[in-house]
């Protein structure tokens, strides 16, 4: 997800994260997701604010010091907690400052702009390296990225999405910070209910369990969905104010086949309206149908609140918001509830597709900063092993490849294995700095069609395609 996370993001991640440090609390039916957010927002702004003064009094005690910029949420405090370590190893004093999401990305971009050295490293969303990059605000890091194997070290997926700009050409201006993207959580007691599964097969000819082709979603939502009993066979994104129903949108094209546009040449005809970005648009729809009522404006608080309110049998949503339905105080049903990947799905051309649309940041340092080679150190710091370790166990999403397979990361939490298969499988937006206008094009072009199945598949995506590439033709992309 990108800057849409905001205060709900800040807020809930303070309760849920819990369950990454073993501290789940006791178990409160009537907790729903929101009511977790509004009981922690006080604590977690007051902890920040707290966390960033303490470290700024460490700076103007000590001699060498950076400061790094992140939006305030529950990570941003672990990056404050993890750069200890480096402190005591470097005497190098680090502040993590924190910017409320709603004007996070704003703050920054304004900073750039006027050539601020306010900060250091900027933790920054994936979709506005485009614009820093050009914009000649991030160091070129991709020597010192190859020099030091992070291409290698970092999923490759995560590299594309959190650290290259343009696409494909191997330039490097971030380091991979928090990786997420989008996952699925389901009540294992529906699924594995004898009852339950005589009466699936009866009706599909295979036997109910996860989901192991993007089809089936289908039909265990049309399975369960019971709407005179008030229960609904799936929660899914349904808002397209930004980039909630984008995001999940071209999700279901890659996994079907077909694509967004090609990210190198910037061509968008052919791509984002060929029959397979349509076939998994049409998808989208037919899923949609099997959401509870109300649902146009389902982002992240809805998707789980169906949930834990014991309305669906499943729910996709970003991992950085599974966590609270691991945890026993925000979710009635977190010993019942199972996790796993966007599954694959065998196209039409006869190959398998698996995708999934991310979210999270990478750590880039500012051109502007007089302490670059400090921010350099401490970026070396954080991209070793035993590092990336620590920053997993303290609730971080690493994209480091040896974290993600080794058994200490997959026991750690009862998502991390669905996780480690994700950071591998995710896919990216356009990172052009005209990514703005390509979301709201795109949410205006599909949602009627999607969200109340106005006109076609086919009209959307076609009015889409010659929007966009009008769009990149003003930007001088495209002749």
């Amino acid at each position: 997800m990108k800057r849409k996370w905001m205060l709900f993001a800040a807020m809930v991640l303070a309760v849920a994260m819990v369950v990454s440090l073993g501290l789940v609390g006791c178990k409160t039916t009537t907790t729903t997701t929101a009511a977790a957010a509004e009981t922690t927002a006080a604590a977690e702004t007051t902890a920040a604010a707290e966390t960033t003064a303490a470290a700024e009094t460490t700076a103007a005690a000590g001699g060498q010091s950076i400061k790094i910029v992140w939006a305030q949420w529950a990570p941003a405090d672990y990056l404050q907690k993890l750069s200890e370590d480096f402190t005591k190893q470097t005497g190098i004093a680090v502040t993590v400052e924190q910017i409320p999401w709603e004007t996070f990305v704003q703050k920054y971009n304004t900073e750039m702009i006027a050539k601020s050295d306010a900060w250091d490293i900027i933790v920054g969303d994936s979709q506005d390296i485009g614009t820093m990059a050009t914009g000649g605000h991030y160091v070129d890091l991709t020597d010192w990225i190859k020099k030091n194997g992070v291409d290698k070290s970092m999923t490759a997926a995560s590299m594309t999405a959190y650290a290259e700009y343009p696409k494909g050409s191997g330039k490097y201006y971030a380091v991979p910070v928090e990786g997420d993207a989008l996952g699925w959580a389901y009540r294992k007691d529906l699924f594995e209910d004898p009852k339950n599964k005589e009466e699936f097969k009866k009706q599909f000819g295979y036997e109910l369990t996860v989901p192991t082709e993007w089809t089936q979603l289908l039909d265990i939502a049309k399975f369960f969905h019971k709407p005179d009993k008030d229960f609904y066979g799936i929660s899914i994104y349904g808002d397209n104010g930004y980039d909630s129903m984008v995001m999940f949108l071209e999700q279901e094209m890659w996994t079907y086949g077909g694509d967004i546009g090609n990210q190198a040449t910037y061509q968008v005809e052919g791509v984002l309206n060929s029959p397979q970005s349509i076939e998994g648009t049409e998808n989208y729809r037919e899923l949609f149908k099997y959401t509870p009522p109300a649902f146009n404006d389902a982002f992240y608080v809805k998707a789980n609140d169906a949930f834990t309110g014991g309305k669906v049998p499943m729910t996709c949503n970003y991992f950085a918001f599974l966590p609270a339905l691991a945890n026993e105080a925000t979710s009635p049903y977190a010993k019942d509830t199972g996790y796993f990947a966007c599954p694959p799905h065998k196209a039409k051309d006869g190959k398998t597709y698996q995708a999934s649309a991310l979210g999270g940041q990478g750590a880039s340092v500012v051109t502007y900063s007089k302490k670059q080679d400090l921010a350099m150190k401490w970026l070396e710091w954080f991209v070793k092993p035993e590092t990336q370790m620590a920053w997993a166990k303290l609730g971080g999403y690493s994209c480091n490849v040896d974290v993600l397979k080794s058994q200490e990361f997959l026991d750690a939490a009862p998502y991390n294995p669905a996780f480690a298969v994700t950071l591998n499988i995710m896919r990216d937006f356009w990172s052009v700095p005209q990514y703005s206008d390509l979301l709201k094009t795109m949410s205006a072009d599909f949602g009627p069609y999607i969200i109340n199945g106005q006109g076609t598949a086919k009209e959307a995506a076609d009015k889409c395609a010659a929007d966009w590439t009008q769009i990149f033709k003003d930007a001088g992309y495209l002749q």
